[in-house]
């Protein structure tokens, strides 16, 4: 058994859309968290792991950013990779062809529609946008892009107004439309009404764009999945601007385990991705960060090392291994004789029944001093009780 989640999950009457797309955007709104510049090796490298994952759609880039990030998206679309190559775009022809110059599959094209981005940031009417849009969406069509239409700040935006831009939209033949949870700011109940009404009055594909302000990206994505949408935005490690995005192995890992919805990814290189986007960016995984953190499959208490080591699942959501992350004993002040007893069997080291208690003391002092059990300490705690040996 690699998993075991709980029996009441399949008590409720849940129903996910038979196709859900996933474009990761760690490449644009990834690269947007103060900081952090991916240049076009690295870029690469992160592509070709997505791809190996077997990610949907890949957003490689805001192209009419610079040269350097018009270079980037290039290289990485003469990968020919399996993933289909988006880009972020304005909702302006220069924006889109420049695109169109990258020979990407598609384009996300923006504008903000919220009243406070119409007054604040665009200063135009919600008709001058719609305009503006419309154009923009029938120039890319023209030149045979996939196009997606988002609505930057839509959780806050007029619900009869957006609901008249996306039909509009459509009429203009978008491929698909985005609600952008700009700033984090609506609730899984409030996706869920918003996605049920957009629903009922579109028929294109709705994807999610959420943002984690309030730590609710995740239930958000997931509550708009079952209210209709059938696309989710992610980026790895839940990285992007402020408090990030929803996290890439979050979504999939909840979705297959909890929810039972298999995504077909190839999930066993997901720590090897997140730490490669964790270097290349010089974003330090937080240790308690779900899925991936380096606490997740560590144990120190002594009753939970008793039962892992008898069953691993008793204190883990699902096995390490499924993802390429790893199980680790730590010791310390919790520690009880099994947990010293399995590290001592590591090392080959056989102990009395006196010695092992003894050592198991001493590994609790030590770390109530303050002192951190690595191999060297717990060399010389096993040196003090039984004589010199050889980790």
């Amino acid at each position: 058994m690699e998993y075991y989640v709980s029996p009441f999950n399949k008590l409720v009457d849940l129903k996910f859309p038979d196709n859900i797309t996933v474009y990761d955007t760690t490449l644009r709104d990834g690269e947007q968290t103060p900081g952090v510049c991916l240049r076009t090796p690295e870029k690469l490298k992160i592509a070709k792991k997505l791809d190996e994952l077997g990610i949907h759609q890949i957003e490689a880039g805001f192209p009419v950013v610079s040269n350097e990030e018009k270079r980037s998206i290039k290289a990485i679309v003469k990968e020919d990779l399996n993933a289909d190559i988006l880009v972020l775009c304005r909702t302006k022809k220069e924006d889109i062809d420049t695109a169109i110059d990258c020979d990407v599959d598609g384009v996300i094209t923006f504008m903000g529609t919220s009243q406070i981005h119409l007054e604040h940031k665009m200063k135009m009417s919600q008709e001058e946008i719609l305009n503006i849009c419309m154009k923009s969406i029938e120039h890319a069509k023209d030149h045979g892009l996939f196009v997606a239409f988002s609505a930057e700040d839509a959780t806050r935006t007029d619900l009869n107004f957006l609901k008249k831009i996306y039909k509009k939209a459509e009429s203009y033949g978008v491929d698909r439309v985005h609600i952008a949870d700009t700033v984090g700011a609506i609730s899984p109940q409030g996706m869920n009404y918003l996605v049920s009404e957009l629903r009922s009055t579109l028929n294109t594909d709705i994807a999610l764009h959420c943002h984690n302000d309030f730590g609710m990206a995740l239930s958000n994505s997931i509550s708009g999945l079952l209210a209709g949408a059938n696309g989710v935005s992610t980026t790895v490690n839940g990285i992007g601007e402020r408090a990030g995005n929803t996290s890439l192995e979050e979504l999939v890992m909840a979705l297959k385990i909890i929810y039972d919805v298999d995504l077909g990814f190839n999930i066993k290189i997901f720590y090897e991705l997140s730490k490669l986007v964790e270097e290349l960016t010089s974003l330090r995984i937080p240790e308690t960060k779900p899925i991936v953190g380096r606490n997740v499959f560590r144990h120190e208490s002594g009753i939970h090392v008793d039962a892992v080591l008898e069953e691993p699942l008793t204190y883990e959501p699902f096995l390490p291994e499924l993802i390429g992350h790893q199980r680790r004993i730590v010791l310390g002040k919790h520690s009880g004789c099994r947990a010293v007893k399995a590290k001592l069997d590591e090392c080959g080291i056989e102990v009395t029944r006196d010695e092992l208690c003894q050592i198991v003391e001493k590994v609790k002092n030590q770390r109530e001093k303050g002192k951190y059990i690595n191999d060297v300490l717990f060399n010389k705690i096993v040196m003090s009780v039984r004589g010199p040996v050889d980790l």
